[in-house]
């Protein structure tokens, strides 16, 4: 029972793979009322990964497994290319212009026609460049990964410690979805979580975030070289970009030019060839957020306050 089950998933995702790499859309949402219409039924229609008049003629869905298998590989190409979410944040958000980055800086991405196997490569630069945003700590699972010196957005009324949520599910989707970091806590409770904090790092990261009006005075760009972790950081549209997101970008890119010129990116490729691909792209884009993270950590050392030694105390 299982066997066929599990062949079935093989069948629906790889027919998924094949129907998204015929139709080439711009987008692979699985809100896409065309997409389950195609799983349903089958798609026949011109091949458009291919150049002339190629048609194709792919099978529906013909039981549940198949059709987990198919929604499978719509659901991770989706969250690799941020099928779903450009809806809400197209250019607007750090994620969504560093993808357009890409795109531009690395043109042989369009050789590789099937969408989940692009999705998987682009994925090795975008999954590092989201956790080193800010907008959420993978250290912090036991909180819903709630970032260091933040708030929970769905915290407790009247709880003296918003570090604590009420509704998990919302937090989630805020997070994840709309790409939200949550406002900074008191003082008292950031420093829990951040115990180098001093009273004025803090008030420089609060004016920053509150009264700093930046480029032309909209408040849609703006910077300060400390935030509340002691990182320099700009916010583009209030979403934060610091040097570990810049190096891990940057590192991705460098990455994907290996790939390309070591021939992994072809639209014959394999997708083992794929797989690799990914592999050279995920080390170069990990490989800059640890340097961004290490000049992070150079700059925060610098700027913090320098105080007497007993030592010191003692010959003055």
């Amino acid at each position: 029972m299982f066997p066929q089950f599990f062949q079935n998933l093989k069948t629906g995702f790889q027919n998924a793979e094949e129907i998204m790499k015929a139709r080439q859309d711009y987008r692979h949402s699985v809100l896409d009322p065309e997409f389950y219409k195609n799983v349903r039924q089958g798609y026949q229609g011109p091949d458009r990964s291919v150049k002339g008049n190629k048609k194709v003629n792919i099978k529906g869905a013909e039981n549940v497994g198949e059709f987990l298998g198919a929604y499978a590989a719509r659901v991770s190409t989706d969250i690799l290319s941020d099928g779903t979410r450009q809806f809400y944040w197209r250019y607007n958000h750090p994620l969504a212009i560093g993808q357009k980055i890409v795109e531009q800086a690395v043109p042989q991405l369009g050789d590789i026609k099937s969408p989940v196997q692009r999705a998987l490569v682009t994925g090795a630069v975008g999954a590092p460049t989201a956790a080193s945003l800010g907008i959420f700590d993978v250290t912090n699972p036991g909180e819903l990964f709630r970032p260091k010196g933040y708030a929970q957005s769905y915290a407790e009324k009247g709880s003296q410690d918003r570090r604590k949520t009420a509704e998990p599910g919302m937090e989630l989707f805020e997070r994840f979805f709309l790409g939200r970091r949550g406002r900074p806590l008191k003082y008292e409770t950031a420093k829990k979580d951040i115990p180098d904090l001093t009273p004025e790092r803090y008030g420089q990261a609060m004016r920053s975030q509150y009264q700093d009006r930046g480029v032309l005075g909209l408040g849609l760009l703006k910077g300060t070289t400390a935030n509340i972790e002691g990182y320099p950081e700009i916010r583009v549209v209030g979403f934060p970009v610091g040097l570990q997101a810049v190096g891990a970008t940057a590192g991705g890119v460098a990455g994907l030019k290996t790939a390309s010129n070591r021939g992994l990116m072809t639209n014959r490729g394999s997708r083992t060839q794929r797989f690799k691909a990914a592999g050279v792209t995920l080390a170069g884009s990990l490989g800059g957020a640890a340097a961004g993270k290490t000049l992070n950590m150079a700059i925060a050392s610098a700027n913090r306050p320098k105080y007497l030694t007993t030592s010191d105390y003692m010959q003055g």
